[in-house]
């Protein structure tokens, strides 16, 4: 499934990577800790998260994912939007929780 399919289906907003809204999506993972997301997640992983910070950009660049979801009506800061650009990473937000949104993609066809 393409990344601005599960946009549409799940009203996400896109902050930024409009560029790259056609990238395939192999799974999904959900983690708040970086290193967590680093040793476990796969190429072109989908990624849920809370965390703003622009370090959420260098670990999705790292880890070649296809997007970051930040969860619970979250907003990044200017910082991480530029650093996400720069990078080609889709930046999305939803105000749903980590787990609402994990069981959506789910029966969407999103697996680990």
């Amino acid at each position: 499934m393409k990344l601005k399919d599960i946009i549409e289906k799940l009203d996400l907003t896109v902050i930024a990577g409009q560029d790259k809204l056609g990238n395939e999506i192999t799974g999904g993972y959900a983690s708040d800790l970086l290193s967590d997301v680093i040793a476990n997640s796969k190429e072109g992983n989908l990624w849920l998260t809370l965390q703003t910070h622009q370090n959420i950009i260098a670990v999705a660049t790292l880890k070649e994912l296809s997007g970051i979801i930040i969860v619970n009506n979250r907003q990044p800061d200017e910082e991480t939007i530029k650093k996400a650009e720069n990078e080609k990473i889709p930046l999305l937000a939803s105000k749903m929780t980590t787990f609402e949104l994990a069981g959506k993609l789910y029966e969407l066809g999103i697996k680990s």
